[in-house]
């Protein structure tokens, strides 16, 4: 077995554990298979969906955490070559005093580049498969193949000439990713994220204010909503819904937007609070939070996970062993009434099952959110079983509503077929999947 996991998930019988340390050892691993079946993951950090759990049992695990080189940085170009082990803590130092950053997620400073983003990871720019140019993978025979673009192909466009095959390594047990190109977005001049806090009853006018800044460019990159459980880590006032909007580019471009997104905000009457980093009369705390918060939106994680372990309750670095935590991640429309209608889902479940949550909506594009829903347990068995249920519970409700999920935990993997918009292209995945892989050799059971 792998060790615990912050989800209280299932622990999978494991064969045994294999540390590669470079793609020559994966293809020598792949190859050598003889009737095992190979669970991949980088860093583990998989929390709240399974850690480094497998979909299945009686598997060998395949850790790619030792797989730790930055092979390449390009900051004229804005891109770089990483292995799987390659935290983004890692990579934004490497990127320090550059005029390029790394999108980073809200997770921990120590999770893997390369393993967030084949799950659809969400950066706080953009969606992080955006980031996406090329991979390096080692197929189920153990032949090593690029896909999308790679170094010393021309300039750093993903989509080439004819079928392009990047995104079929995308949440996908086709091939081992042993490398990717990842674009490096321009580091801005100026940054400056704008809270505000608006009360439950307004949840829908101010979710239309919102959708308007989005749509009209004044919050490119990703704008975050949290409802008043989860805003709490965040010092928000109690029982009200926290928003950061982030606006950046030259030093004048943010004054100018961010006085337009103040101004609209008061002009609506519906923020019953604004404030940045820079408010006079902040409270220190509350001043020390929005710098972090304004770092991160340049590429700078926090090193010591400090907030993240506040939200968890637990040093990051024990949370497999000590929190209890799991997460639900459904795609929401940005208007009024879908969100309202996300958290009318969420506070019956609560209702019927009595498990916590906090809701965080991430913008993906103009028109679409991420919701992340973190249903948090005491870690016992009782309790486990509790929130898996709600968690179970949510996956129907959900799905009933008409929402689809972004990403998947390990015990749900039949959930993307019962989501699949058509039943031949599933079928048409798996003819892929049996061409390239007829003895399941890789990651049986993900995503399937």
């Amino acid at each position: 077995m792998l060790g615990p996991n912050i989800g209280m998930f299932r622990q999978r019988t494991v064969l045994d554990v294999l540390r590669p340390r470079t793609a020559q050892e994966v293809r020598d691993i792949v190859a050598g298979a003889d009737g095992v079946s190979f669970h991949v993951f980088s860093t583990g950090r998989n929390w709240g969906l399974g850690s480094r759990e497998p979909a299945r049992d009686d598997v060998v695990a395949l850790d790619l955490g030792a797989l730790e080189e930055i092979r390449a940085v390009d900051v004229e170009q804005g891109w770089a070559v990483v292995e799987p082990g390659v935290t983004q803590a890692r990579l934004a130092e490497r990127l320090a005093g550059t005029d390029r950053i790394v999108n980073i997620t809200a997770s921990s400073a120590h999770t893997s580049v390369v393993g967030n983003i084949l799950d659809r990871g969400v950066g706080l720019r953009r969606p992080r498969v955006d980031d996406l140019i090329g991979l390096e993978v080692v197929l189920p025979d153990g032949e090593l193949v690029h896909v999308g673009w790679w170094p010393d192909g021309g300039p750093p466009y993903a989509a080439g000439l004819g079928p392009s095959l990047l995104h079929a390594f995308v949440q996908s047990n086709l091939g081992v990713v042993t490398a990717a190109v990842v674009r490096l977005p321009p580091r801005p001049e100026a940054v400056r994220v704008v809270w505000l806090q608006f009360a439950p009853h307004d949840l829908s006018p101010a979710v239309g204010v919102l959708r308007r800044w989005v749509r009209q460019g004044l919050a490119k990159n990703s704008l975050r909503v949290y409802n008043p459980a989860a805003s709490v880590a965040y010092r928000g006032r109690p029982g009200e819904y926290l928003v950061h909007v982030c606006v950046d580019g030259t030093a004048r471009a943010v004054d100018a937007l961010s006085a337009i997104v103040v101004d609209d905000a008061r002009e609506s009457g519906l923020f019953t609070a604004v404030w940045d980093s820079g408010t006079p009369d902040l409270a220190e705390p509350d001043r020390e939070l929005a710098r972090l918060v304004d770092l991160e939106y340049v590429g700078e994680p926090d090193p010591g996970d400090h907030l993240l372990s506040a939200k968890i309750g637990h040093p990051v670095e024990q949370a497999d062993e000590k929190a209890g935590l799991v997460f639900f991640l459904p795609v929401v429309p940005i208007s009024g009434a879908a969100v309202q209608r996300s958290e009318r889902l969420l506070q019956r479940m609560h209702e019927d099952t009595g498990v916590r949550y906090g809701a965080t909506y991430f913008t993906l594009d103009t028109d679409l959110a991420l919701a992340i829903i973190a249903l948090r347990f005491e870690r016992t068995e009782e309790e486990a079983e509790r929130a898996h249920r709600a968690l179970d519970s949510l996956y129907e409700s959900f799905a009933a509503a008409g929402f689809t999920m972004c990403r998947i935990d390990v015990d749900h993997a039949e959930w993307a077929d019962k989501l699949g918009p058509d039943a031949a292209g599933r079928r048409l995945v798996r003819r892929i999947k049996d061409l390239l892989d007829p003895d399941g050799v890789l990651a049986p059971g993900r995503y399937h």
